[in-house]
This record gives structure tokens, sequence and C-alpha cells, in this order.
């Protein structure tokens, strides 16, 4: 998710002309590219099973960026997939079903990387439910919104040929994040929800089922700063379970799980 626009100034300079001083904006990209960065945790292996070992499993697989592998935080539990696993695993509507969850996720991944991930996806065993968050860097690396997306509804497909119910988190919303100050942070705000409304309509398309993220839960985030992590720009784990939130009512749907 880390920005990579300094080789791109002149791009980001024509869109600060409409909200600041353009020198200012390049300085703060700068500022932002060589800032320190959560990583992802080599230990956080994001495969596990929760419920009853003896029952059917649900597969839940998550693709996408480093916000569907979990960085800035150092337990599965905290992750978004973590804490979708324990609310579908909590619902008397799952009938007792053991929730085995993975992630074939890749940090700074873009929704042309997605193919390889679907790949991953459908080896071996098929899941049941796939979770894609994908958008961020997209929209920090300057993507044109209807490339991303027909990258993204390319993916969504494929899975939805397999089988695979989808659920997509379209991009947060970037307005929210701390690691960049003012007016950067606007500008980059503005391109993620280009990215979003792209996203939405190709999912959709694809016979996925979108969730503005953005929508549903920027508030929060750009109410609370406890819910992003250290380095102002991942989820912390407050904000990852606030995302799972968002999403679970999507994802109880796909996985034909009733929720209230």
């Amino acid at each position: 998710m880390r920005t990579r626009w300094l080789a791109r100034a002149g791009a980001v300079t024509l869109v600060a002309g409409t909200v600041g001083s353009a020198a200012l904006v390049v300085a703060e990209a700068v500022a932002a590219r060589v800032r320190r960065y959560a990583k992802p945790d080599p230990n956080l292996r994001m495969r596990t099973s929760i419920g009853d070992r003896q029952s059917p499993a649900l597969r839940l697989v998550l693709l996408g960026d480093s916000s569907a592998l979990g960085v800035g935080v150092d337990r599965v539990a905290d992750t978004v997939g973590g804490h979708l696993a324990e609310l579908l695993a909590g619902s008397p509507a799952t009938g007792g079903r053991r929730i085995e969850l993975s992630s074939v996720a890749v940090a700074g991944s873009r929704g042309g990387d997605l193919g390889t991930q679907v790949s991953r996806a459908l080896l071996g065993t098929r899941p049941e439910v796939a979770v894609i968050l994908v958008g961020t860097n997209d929209a920090t690396r300057l993507s044109r919104p209807p490339e991303a997306a027909a990258y993204l509804g390319g993916a969504v497909r494929r899975l939805r040929d397999a089988g695979v119910a989808v659920v997509v988190g379209t991009c947060p919303d970037l307005g929210a994040v701390r690691a960049f100050a003012p007016p950067l942070r606007q500008i980059v705000g503005l391109l993620g929800r280009r990215i979003a409304r792209a996203q939405a309509e190709a999912v959709h398309e694809a016979g996925g089922i979108p969730v503005d993220l953005a929508a549903r839960a920027g508030a929060v985030f750009r109410a609370d700063p406890g819910t992003l992590s250290y380095d102002g720009l991942h989820p912390s784990a407050d904000g990852y379970r606030v995302w799972a939130h968002a999403l679970y009512p999507a994802v109880a749907e796909a996985a034909g799980v009733v929720s209230h």
C-alpha cells in the first residue's frame, strides 16, 4: 500500500491544482514515500479453523492487498478475515459449521495482480466464499479507474464461474488516512472514491456483491484515530473489526447465512 508518486509527480501536480499548492503536494508525496509503514508479519499465517473440527467446513478465502493479508496486526483473530470467521462461526444460522479461513493476498497488490491470486485460491479444495479487498494501491499509484475495475471484474467473474460466491470491499475512505497530510489526503480520498465507484459497477456486472467500505466505515475511521495502526495507513485491530462488521451482512448472504 506504499505510495509511488515520486515517479509520477507531474500527474499529481495536475490534480493538485484545484486543491492546493502543487509544490506542497509533491513535497508531501515524497514524505509519504519515505515514511516507514507496517510490513507483513511472516509469523502471521492466515490459515486457521474456527469451530467444531468434526462439523462440515465453510471455506472462506481472502484475496487482495495488505488489508486482506492483515498488515498492521500480529494475530489472525485481529485481521478482517479473522473477525469475519468469528462472526460466521458464532451465527446460529451456520448450523454449527466450522469456518476454514485462508488468504492468498499479497501486500502491494492492485486489481491487475488478482489473476495469480485467483489461480491460487482455486487450487485444491475450492472455497465457498471469497472476499476481495483491493483498490488502495490502484488509487495511490494513479491507475485508471476503468482499467483497475476491469481487472477486478475479471477476477470476480473467474471465481463466480468456478462456483465461488464473491464479496468485494471497494476502495476504502483514503481521506481518513493519517499517514498523508492535507491537501494530499484530500487528493488521495478523491482518487479512492473514483476507483471505488468503478469497482462497484464492475463487481456487480461480474456477479459479485460490492460493499462500499468508504460509505459504511469511513466516518468511523475519520473520527477515531485508533482504527489505524501505528503507521497511520493500515487498519488496526479495531479498524479491521469495523470493516468486518461492514462486510459481514454481504458475506453472510454469500454464504447462505441469514444475517440479522
